[in-house]
């Protein structure tokens, strides 16, 4: 499960992940579920032509994952294993920090092995298979997000130690849920949580509300997020290559100073060293907070 999906990381001390790892149960799969898989999947890809990168289209095909049916992880994985030394295990639900950080460490992608309801296909507040394969898995078959995402669970482990897993969570929801990167074709979305979304795969790219600001680091993880919504703010990152310089170093000193100077962002929010791409009007995010409250 993506940490911090949804706030779903736990507080477990223990790192053995081997009682969530189940068994994907794929012939538990009805004709309904592998119907709803198909309506997803033809959906997704529908709308992510020209809005997704071009590594997480050409992966979605390379891997083989397919409109007819759930994709079986076994399978699935014994290709992408070839390529980037990654496997996808089923787990039933949300896994707590350590169990998850160490998954992702050595090389073992933890993915939900239900799928949504047919009255949940807009939304579902926790990740399903569809989420989890379909979003995150194509890009585990790049080798340089593969090396991003391996290095990020070794620094999870690190970050407990240090007690700033929650700065760590912004940079894997800014980047591996809710990222977008610049290509030569203008902007491309590359996080999971947008490229399994209907509505955010057009809203991240094209709605004038949200904000698009330039990757840095230290801005990521002091920036809050909103869980319950299309985001306010985007990071933009240059390139994969990027991303994996800028956080395959040693956090301890960004820490260090996290620590002593504590800032919490708000999602909106715009400093005056930011490189914007675009500033948004918050448009949506304001007339959002002004339904529920009348609600």
């Amino acid at each position: 499960m993506a940490t911090e999906y949804g706030n779903p990381m736990g507080s477990g001390e223990s790192t053995d992940y081997n009682h969530y790892i189940i068994d994907q149960g794929w012939k538990n799969y009805t004709d309904e579920d592998h119907g709803t898989w198909q309506i997803l999947y033809n959906r997704q890809r529908e709308l992510l032509k020209g809005r997704a990168c071009n590594e997480f289209m050409d992966n979605l095909d390379k891997l083989g994952i397919g409109d007819s049916k759930v994709p079986d992880f076994r399978r699935m994985s014994e290709t992408l294993k070839e390529l980037t030394g990654w496997e996808v295990v089923a787990v039933p639900g949300l896994i707590p920090d350590l169990p998850f950080f160490k998954l992702l460490s050595e090389r073992k992608f933890p993915a939900g092995n239900f799928i949504r309801k047919r009255a949940q296909l807009d939304y579902i507040e926790e990740p399903d298979v569809f989420h989890d394969v379909f979003g995150h898995v194509p890009l585990l078959a790049h080798p340089v997000f593969a090396d991003y995402l391996e290095a990020y669970g070794k620094g999870g482990l690190r970050a407990h130690e240090f007690g700033t897993i929650k700065n760590l969570a912004r940079l894997y929801w800014f980047t591996v849920e809710f990222g977008l990167i610049n290509t030569p074709e203008g902007l491309r979305i590359c996080g999971a949580g947008i490229l399994s979304s209907s509505g955010e795969s057009k809203f991240s790219l094209e709605d004038a509300s949200p904000n698009r600001i330039a990757f840095d680091l230290k801005r990521v993880m002091q920036t809050n997020y909103r869980v319950d919504d299309y985001q306010q703010t985007y990071f933009v990152i240059d390139s994969f290559d990027q991303l994996f310089q800028e956080t395959y170093k040693d956090f301890a000193p960004l820490y260090e100073e996290l620590k002593i100077h504590p800032r919490q962002l708000t999602p909106d929010e715009i400093l005056p060293e930011d490189k914007i791409i675009h500033k948004g009007t918050q448009a949506y995010a304001c007339a959002r907070d002004i339904e529920k409250q009348s609600a």
